[in-house]
């Protein structure tokens, strides 16, 4: 069920709001660029949201009517656009902002609903259902205890980011990239 995009393959985390996906993104990370991978992520964001710093000028510009706020320097660029949409965009839209850029891998936080493979995060203790049943895209679950999965969903420890990065690279067959550690460039 491996899924790609521009041939790059990629995986989702769901898990209800509060499990720590953020919290389990950043472990994994530097992990995954540890092994020679430049990886992108796609957030979704239940609410509005802002990227800058009142007072910035890129967010008063965007705040006084610029629709597209391009900011950019020799180390990094972001893009603003405002949006009228009904509903919150696709990850096929979403995706399409990524374009062509040099990416070994994606990483997709939330998007729950999207028909990728995906890791589930679980807390017991949350008293929240898991996803797993009624989405057969799920693949593994990351939980902080161990849960009853069915043989064909991986059970991965959710406070061991070693074991997860190990079967994301497994799983989208990256595993030759174990091993290929990359120079100390200030990659944490």
């Amino acid at each position: 069920m491996r899924r790609t995009f521009n041939s790059i393959p990629m995986i989702g985390f769901a898990a209800w709001s509060g499990t720590g996906k953020t919290t389990l993104l950043r472990a994994l990370l530097p992990r995954l660029r540890r092994h020679g991978l430049r990886v992108g992520v796609v957030k979704h964001a239940h609410h509005d949201f802002d990227i800058d710093i009142p007072g910035k000028d890129s967010y008063e510009l965007r705040r006084a009517g610029a629709t597209h706020v391009l900011v950019g320097s020799r180390r990094r660029w972001a893009l603003v656009v405002e949006t009228d949409l009904q509903e919150d965009p696709s990850l096929a839209e979403m995706l399409a902002h990524l374009g062509g850029q040099a990416l070994d891998l994606i990483l997709i936080e939330g998007l729950k609903r999207e028909a990728i493979p995906k890791i589930e995060l679980h807390r017991p203790a949350l008293g929240m259902p898991t996803l797993f049943p009624d989405d057969p895209h799920i693949v593994a679950v990351a939980a902080d205890r161990p849960i009853a999965t069915p043989p064909s969903v991986a059970l991965l420890d959710l406070n061991d980011p070693d074991e997860v990065a190990a079967f994301i690279l497994r799983y989208l067959g990256l595993a030759d990239n174990v091993g290929r550690e990359t120079v100390d460039m200030g990659i944490p």
